[in-house]
């Protein structure tokens, strides 16, 4: 997992031709403004899903994995937490979903990392990184976010 700003990104995330679009998708103006859905960027080798949803309060987080897809998080409004942990240290409490590239488990208490995503930054997960998003820092509130899928190459 990588957290850094859209400054920075390109020093420290590898540029990938995939990764490059996504990087440019985020850079345009007004992808503030898009409306909840996914948009087409590379059909589906690099798509966006952008949400808007308010932050949960939670002890025990619900955690996600990818085998498929790197995901390129965005937070466009607000800030959350997002929970980290290496997928191997994951109890599956679901099996893999292959049409959305899913699988949902849980990880024990004290065996994850809270990673803060404020407004403007970007978090690139790997399959290998387990995470919890969608976590609030402190009470809930709205926050907008985009998630870009890159296809593994």
């Amino acid at each position: 997992m990588i957290v850094t700003d859209l400054n920075n990104i390109d020093y420290q995330v590898p540029q990938t031709p995939s990764l490059r679009k996504a990087l440019e998708f985020l850079r345009r103006s007004g992808v503030a403004d898009l409306p909840d859905g996914r948009v087409d960027i590379d059909g589906d080798r690099v798509f966006a899903l952008v949400r808007r949803y308010e932050t949960v309060r939670t002890e025990a987080p619900k955690f996600e994995y990818h085998r498929k897809y790197i995901d390129v998080q965005f937070m466009a409004k607000g800030e959350e937490v997002i929970g980290w942990a290496i997928a191997e240290t994951m109890k599956i409490t679901e099996a893999y979903d292959e049409k959305k590239d899913i699988y949902f488990n849980t990880v024990k208490k004290g065996k994850w990392t809270p990673v803060l995503l404020q407004a403007g930054e970007v978090a690139v997960l790997w399959p290998e990184d387990a995470h919890a998003p969608k976590l609030a820092a402190d009470d809930p509130i709205q926050v907008m976010k985009i998630v870009i899928k890159v296809a593994v190459e």
